[in-house]
This record gives C-alpha cells, sequence and structure tokens, in this order.
C-alpha cells in the first residue's frame, strides 16, 4: 500500500506534544514526514529532555498511524530534543483557554476557614445571576467541592472536539465542576508529590472541554505553595479571593496569601476579602450577634493592606448541614443566608469589571530562580 503524507500529517495533527500543548503539526515540532511505499520516517523535535517525553511521543505517533492510517505500516521516528538553554529568570506564562473570560483564585492562608464552602457558594450564586460558571478544585490533597455538589459518585466522560479527547466537566446546579476527586476513591490519600500533582492539574485545565465560561472558580488548597505557583504558571489569573475567619491566627495566614499574590513577581490583582464565620445567631436571639472568632478582623485586615472587603457571611448550621448534603446554602430563596451571598458574588463581579477595565490581562508571571519566595518590595 502506498502511503500519503497528506494522511499522516492530518493523523499527526491529533497528537499533542508532551508538556507543551498543541498539536504536533500546528507547533512545528514535525519537521519532515518522508514516505515510501508503506514506509513512514517521522522526524520530531520536541523541547522537553526526558526519556519519558520522547518515548511517549514515539509510541503516541506509531499508535496514532497505525490506527488512523495504515494498521500494517513501517514507521521510523526520529525524535529529537531541543531543550532550551535554562534562562536567569523563569519566565512562566499562563495560557488563556478559549471560551473562558475570567478566571478567580479562591485562597486562604489556612485551611479551615471556609474556602471550599465560599467557592461553592459564590459559583451557584454566579450561576443564579445568569452567568456561566465552572468550578476546578485544585485542592488535590483534599478535593472536597464534589461533595459539595453532590457529585462524588460521578465520573467525567471523554467528548470528541475536533478529533481531539477531552474530559467533559460534570455539571450540577447549572455549575461545571471538575476535581481530582472525581478520579480516586472515596477513601483514597492522594500521596504525590509536587510535580505530579501540577501535571495532574494540568490535565484537568487543558485537557477538559469547559465549553464558554464567564466565570472559572479555582478552589486553591490552603496556604502558599507548590500548587500555587503551577497554577498561575499555567493560566491567566484575572484576580484573587481571599478567605479569612477574623480569628487573629487565620488573619495571620489570609495577609501571607495577600502577599504572595501581590509579590511584583507575580503580580496577581487581589479582588478583596471574605470574612466567614464572621458571628452566630441563635435562632431563639435573632438580635444577638455573637462574635466567636472576633470582630471585623478580616475587614479590618482588607483596610490595613488596601484591598476591597468583600463581606462577611454569619456562623449559620444550615451552611454546614447544606454543603454536606451537596446542595449549597446559595440556592435557598430569599434567606438571610442567600442574600449575603448574592451581596458579596455581586461586589465580586464589580471588582472583576473595575480590575478588567483599569489593568490590563494577566498574560505572564516572572518568577526568580528561588520560585517566587522572595520577599516583596516595600
Amino acid at each position: 500500500m502506498k502511503l500519503s503524507k497528506q494522511d499522516i500529517l492530518k493523523a499527526l495533527e491529533t497528537i499533542s506534544v508532551p508538556g507543551e500543548g498543541g498539536n504536533m503539526v500546528e507547533t512545528g515540532a514535525v519537521k519532515n514526514v518522508m514516505t515510501f511505499g508503506d514506509e513512514v520516517i517521522v522526524d520530531i523535535t520536541i523541547t522537553n529532555p526526558s526519556l519519558q517525553a520522547k518515548k511517549r511521543t514515539e509510541v503516541d505517533i506509531l499508535k496514532t498511524i497505525h490506527e488512523q492510517v495504515y494498521e500494517k505500516a513501517k514507521i521510523t521516528v526520529n525524535v529529537k530534543v531541543d531543550a532550551p538553554a535554562t534562562p536567569k529568570v523563569n519566565v512562566i506564562k499562563g495560557n488563556a483557554i478559549p471560551g473562558i473570560q475570567n478566571i478567580i483564585a479562591v485562597a486562604s492562608g489556612k485551611g479551615g476557614v471556609g474556602k471550599s464552602t465560599v467557592t461553592a457558594n459564590l459559583a451557584v450564586s454566579l450561576q443564579k445571576m445568569g452567568f456561566k460558571v465552572g468550578i476546578l478544585d485544585a485542592d488535590i490533597y483534599g478535593p472536597s467541592i464534589p461533595i459539595m455538589f453532590d457529585v462524588e459518585k460521578e465520573r467525567p466522560l471523554a467528548v470528541d472536539i475536533n478529533g481531539k479527547s477531552k474530559m467533559r466537566p460534570i455539571e450540577s446546579y447549572g455549575v461545571k465542576v471538575l476535581s481530582i476527586g472525581f478520579f480516586t476513591q472515596p477513601d483514597q490519600a492522594v500521596v504525590w508529590r509536587g510535580p505530579m500533582a501540577a501535571k495532574a492539574l494540568n490535565q484537568m485545565i487543558f485537557d477538559a472541554h469547559w465549553g464558554e465560561i464567564d466565570f472559572l472558580l479555582i478552589d486553591l488548597p490552603p496556604g502558599t505553595g507548590d500548587i500555587h505557583l503551577s497554577i498561575m504558571q499555567s493560566l491567566p489569573i484575572t484576580g484573587a479571593v481571599i478567605v479569612s475567619t477574623p480569628q487573629v491566627v487565620a488573619l495571620a495566614d489570609a495577609k501571607k496569601g495577600v502577599a504572595m499574590f501581590q509579590q511584583e513577581s507575580i503580580n496577581v490583582p487581589v479582588l478583596g476579602i471574605i470574612e466567614n464565620m464572621a458571628y452566630f445567631t441563635p435562632n431563639e436571639l435573632p438580635n444577638y450577634k455573637y462574635y466567636i472568632f472576633g470582630k471585623d478582623g478580616a475587614k479590618n485586615l482588607a483596610d490595613d493592606l488596601g484591598v476591597k472587603f468583600l463581606g462577611a457571611i454569619p456562623l449559620v448550621q444550615s451552611i454546614r448541614e447544606s454543603g454536606d448534603v451537596g446542595s449549597p446554602a446559595a440556592l435557598q430563596i430569599d434567606t438571610p443566608l442567600s442574600e449575603a451571598f448574592k451581596s458579596i458574588t455581586q461586589n465580586v463581579v464589580q471588582e472583576v469589571v473595575n480590575r478588567n477595565e483599569a489593568l490590563p490581562p494577566t498574560e505572564a508571571i516572572k518568577i526568580t530562580t528561588m520560585a517566587g519566595c522572595a520577599a516583596p518590595k516595600k
């Protein structure tokens, strides 16, 4: 059988370059294709120097040509590595995802302040306002978004998009959701080092078919570390929202979270701070407020740091109950709780509008070889 060069190139267009994104032909990785009867020679150059990347490239080419062109083709793959010289400063670029208009990172300095709960209710409130919304659960080691949307037993299906296999996010209450929790057992601990976690995140980001999204919320893990840098390396973040309780211990870590985004080397706009568990009002005493974790702590922090205070959420039992049964509290109609989330969400949207009018899109983050750990300039 005589093979066609055009058929070979068309098949190679369905393969992504390992670690680079884009298909092998469009990115220019394929340097030459020669055919002689049923023989094929493919010359390709990649930038990833790892043996795994070279092997995967070769295997993907062999498999694709055999499946899409001719199963008995005799194929020779010449893989050349052209790794760029390591610069003095690592330039970390965010790649925009077609169809996604705004990406908001929801972060906290420490765990246990209700960051995932706030993310879930922000998403539902945005959806109720008529926006198209998605959530990327980037809390690799403690994914809780599937539980809060009652989809922990769901599994994303593959969908063919222009000849490429993509993950279709799970949809619940009109919100599209992807989480590492969909790919692990409920009692399975995710014991991964940073690079493996970052790879999993990149797959959920770029191998998913999000469609048209007005707001993609990213539920980040607590703290300031490798996952945060990986996200900012992968995506152009529109802005960040910090969640904290009024407690002094939580505020100390929330301040570090704000400082991380405001570093000169990162420079992601902080849209504001949300105070969760602001006060407790018992049902039998509706006019009383008990400030269990302190009063106005996050509000005062926002004032001190010169960022927007987006609003306060009371400590209410129904928030916890709603999250546990997979029905976010913001779904309630005309309750003080749903109104609180509505007000906060409106403030977030307004800050996004202000940010987009005043600042250019976040395109590239430059991080030093110390991985952005230098103290911000005062």
